[in-house]
């Protein structure tokens, strides 16, 4: 499959034990999720972008995974994606370089494969 879609299929299959436990909560956040990417002044995919960004800084490669994928599914560009990782190497230092590999690895494996 891929390393990064892998990294998602398990972050799903692995929540759905809890997911079935507290829907409320999972709904809510879904609602969230829903809530703060919808286009404003700030478009969806520059939203993504911004995801990207801090799951860089973050170090979470779940959220690199999903992220990046949704960013380029919204028609995130090669170079919007580079700027973006590069930002969070600015903010997060040496161990945001460590996972900006991650997020360029995650898109060019989602860039690769059908939507």
């Amino acid at each position: 499959m891929g390393k990064y879609k892998d990294i998602l299929k398990e972050t799903h299959k692995g929540t759905s034990g809890v997911r079935s436990q507290i829907p409320g909560v999972y709904d809510g956040f879904g609602d969230l999720y829903r809530a703060a990417y919808a286009d404003g002044e700030l478009s969806s995919k520059t939203k993504e972008l911004i995801a990207v960004a801090i799951a860089v800084h973050d170090g979470c490669d779940g959220c690199i995974a999903s992220h990046v994928r949704s960013a380029i599914r919204k028609g995130a560009s090669s170079q919007e994606m580079a700027e973006a990782i590069g930002v969070a190497i600015q903010m997060g230092g040496g161990p945001a370089s460590i996972y900006a590999a991650h997020a360029w690895e995650a898109f060019q494996e989602f860039s690769e494969a059908p939507a």
